[in-house]
């Protein structure tokens, strides 16, 4: 009673009221075949209801705004924006008043102004001070705006605080997926799950990659059959909606060979969105990373192979081995026949290619002999280190399309 006492006896009051936009003002409609007991009752009334468009009364639409009725829900991302007035009620004049409004939050304490300073040297009976604070909300929990009034009055310094608290809430779920390639590229699938009780319009989703790398944005195709299509115009997501993305990672400069796991930052996904009237929210994640795979001792690219082959027609394959152990190798290919049994080895088996420094390669070119149409797996290429004895198998490394018959297939590329 005390407490509420003093609050009575301050010349001025604080008022505090959050901006949002508007929402439309819709009706349920409530219908009735002509035969049943209301008759023409409901469509009369229907049509006599303020919130019903004239000519689609049934539709459950609506025209009218409706101002916001409660506090509202705030999510992570968004702007907290909030009218505040301070106010003299009392029959005197008050000098020196002064508005402070904080942003308290788990981890820290925020000041934030307004556009007017929040200080005036004299407010007269009657008058107010008015101003509009705004802070883009950064952390999830609980928030307390702090609003501190100070003013002279007769010569005696009087002050008065106010707390107001809310809770900030998640708008989007993100989930990411890496998928990396023997060229060291990095392929960035991620999942963007709308997980608000609203829908909203997906305006960008862009990852900013750290320096180590290039980035491609693999969201629109374009077919010479079908019309193009790109994610980003698919914009509208209703609530628990999923949309995926795709993105293609390129290092800058090839990183030194090692059989070592490594973590690398990939990067920032950058999501911004709309609500229904155009409030906009914008969401960026902490740095990804990506724990490299391991690096077997010896690896293996393909350096030239064709894409389609007529059946049992000989053909010849480009390979490349590289050392990415700690120690030389000395090297022989062995060559056997591949489990799919579709491709058949000609040339010399056994055969020592010599020693292989660490980061070193060998490059050698084989010949195959396609005996199944169809497409078929390379495999059946082992390479032992006569110095330890280690032998290292490669299966299904590559794939190529046989055809029979003379005429080449069309092959179509995406």
């Amino acid at each position: 009673m005390a407490a509420a006492q003093t609050q009575r006896e301050h010349l001025l009051t604080l008022k505090v009221m959050r901006l949002t936009k508007p929402c439309l003002l819709t009706n349920q409609p409530v219908l009735n075949e002509p035969w049943d007991m209301p008759g023409s009752t409901l469509e009369k009334s229907l049509e006599g209801d303020i919130r019903s468009p004239f000519g689609v009364e049934r539709a459950g639409l609506g025209e009218s705004l409706a101002l916001p009725q409660n506090f509202g829900n705030i999510f992570l991302g968004e702007t907290f924006s909030s009218y505040i007035s301070v106010h003299n009620d009392s029959e005197q004049s008050v000098d020196e008043v002064i508005f402070k409004a904080e942003l308290q939050t788990s981890t820290q304490r925020l000041p934030i102004s307004g556009g007017h300073g929040g200080m005036v040297s004299m407010l007269t009976s009657g008058d107010s001070m008015d101003d509009v604070i705004n802070h883009e909300v950064k952390e999830l929990g609980t928030h307390i705006l702090v609003c501190t009034v100070s003013y002279s009055s007769n010569g005696d310094k009087l002050h008065f605080r106010k707390f107001f608290k809310f809770q900030v809430m998640k708008p989007l779920d993100v989930k990411t997926k890496f998928y990396t390639t023997e060229e060291d590229e990095i392929f960035l699938e991620a999942q963007v799950q709308n997980i608000m009780n609203q829908p909203l319009f997906m305006e960008s989703v862009n990852l900013e990659p750290s320096n180590q790398f290039s980035v491609a944005s693999l969201n629109s195709t374009a077919f010479s059959t079908a019309p193009a299509y790109s994610a980003d115009k698919v914009s509208c997501m209703s609530s628990n909606d999923t949309r995926q993305y795709l993105y293609k990672l390129t290092p800058k400069q090839r990183q030194p060979t090692t059989s070592q796991r490594t973590i690398n930052a990939i990067g920032k996904l950058d999501i911004v969105w709309r609500t229904n009237f155009g409030e906009r929210g914008r969401l960026q994640t902490s740095q990804l990373q990506h724990m490299s795979s391991a690096v077997a001792e010896l690896r293996l690219q393909v350096l030239q192979l064709p894409d389609a082959i007529p059946m049992e027609k000989p053909f010849t394959l480009r390979l490349q081995v590289t050392n990415t152990s700690d120690h030389s190798m000395s090297l022989r290919l062995v060559l056997s026949k591949s489990k799919t049994g579709g491709l058949l080895w000609t040339g010399v088996s056994g055969k020592h290619h010599g020693e292989v420094v660490p980061g070193g390669f060998l490059q050698f070119t084989l010949v195959l002999m396609p005996v199944q149409a169809g497409l078929q797996g390379i495999g059946g290429v082992r390479l032992t280190d006569i110095s330890c004895g280690k032998t290292h198998e490669f299966e299904n490394f590559a794939q190529v399309f046989v055809y029979s018959g003379d005429e080449r297939p069309q092959m179509q590329s995406i």
